[in-house]
């Protein structure tokens, strides 16, 4: 891990503790991702921290939806079907239930954002397919 460079890109140093290697998760990740859960009581809140390049696979959440609160680096959040856009630092990204999307690193960018679960009755994650090399390096 290139800590100078994390620094640099996250404005200084990480808000949130960077957390362990998300192996937990890593299936559903291209690249390396740091996952510190900061609550799980009512609410999940994890600080969830990428290396340039990382991003997680297209997924849905079910039910309760997700809120992204962007606290460092660059990165990118996209849905199916639109172009994807990009985050920094201060962004808030609202993904109601049932919309499949992505969100990760830029290319040569750490990131970190919370990743705040929207609580619901049967509320669920299906992981889909991977974001393709190609699609991915079409962002700058």
């Amino acid at each position: 891990m290139d800590t100078e460079k994390m620094k640099q890109d996250l404005g200084g140093g990480a808000v949130f503790e960077l957390g362990e290697p998300n192996t937990a998760y890593a299936q559903y990740f291209i690249g390396q991702s740091y996952l510190k859960m900061l609550t799980t009581e009512r609410v999940g809140i994890g600080n969830v921290t990428f290396e340039p390049g990382c991003r997680n696979n297209w997924h849905i959440h079910h039910k309760g939806g997700q809120f992204l609160l962007v606290t460092g680096g660059r990165g990118y959040y996209q849905e199916w079907g639109k172009e994807a856009q990009e985050l920094h630092p201060g962004d808030v990204v609202n993904i109601p239930p049932e919309v499949k999307h992505w969100h990760g690193a830029a290319p040569d960018s750490w990131f970190s954002h919370l990743a705040v679960e929207v609580p619901a009755e049967g509320a669920s994650n299906e992981w889909l397919e991977a974001v393709g090399d190609e699609e991915y390096g079409k962002l700058k």
